[in-house]
């Protein structure tokens, strides 16, 4: 079955070099799944932690649903992830290297599930942010001169 992209963190891919990619089930109310169904969800600044043998995304900022009244929750609470075991272990292993940082990308539905897309990602330097800029501005001049010919 098709995959319906609802939320995408593109300031990631501007922050950081993408090393791995993960998938991962999320632990959720029923006022924040139909929260998410209706698309307000924030990923922007949120970030993956593994505590305990558990994994947690954190700042990731679910509208409280308009219908929900008492059953809505806090919008910023930290969400359990869910991963195999071997998979959390591999991320902590990966997340204590230095420079290495757990990235939620991408929510979406599959099959009727809310899934994140996240990754293990390196900071990115002011130079590295700045090459990456040139070239795609030198990318957008070819097809420039592409589309006058």
């Amino acid at each position: 079955m098709a995959e319906k992209i609802i939320a995408k963190n593109k300031q990631a891919y501007h922050e950081y070099f993408i090393e791995e990619k993960y998938e991962a089930g999320l632990v959720l109310a029923g006022t924040e799944v139909k929260s998410i169904r209706q698309g307000k969800v924030n990923l922007k600044d949120s970030y993956v932690s593994i505590k305990d043998g558990e994994a947690f995304v954190y700042n990731m900022h679910i509208s409280p649903y308009e219908k929900g009244n008492i059953y809505n929750l806090d919008p910023l609470r930290p969400r359990k992830l869910l991963l195999n075991k071997r998979e959390i272990r591999k991320l902590a292993g990966l997340a204590t290297l230095k420079g290495y940082s757990l990235i939620p990308l991408s929510l979406y539905l599959k099959n009727g599930l809310v899934k994140m897309e996240l990754s293990v990602a390196k900071g990115k330097k002011l130079y590295d942010k700045r090459q990456d800029m040139a070239k795609k501005d030198a990318q957008r001049r070819m097809q420039r001169q592409d589309d006058y010919r």
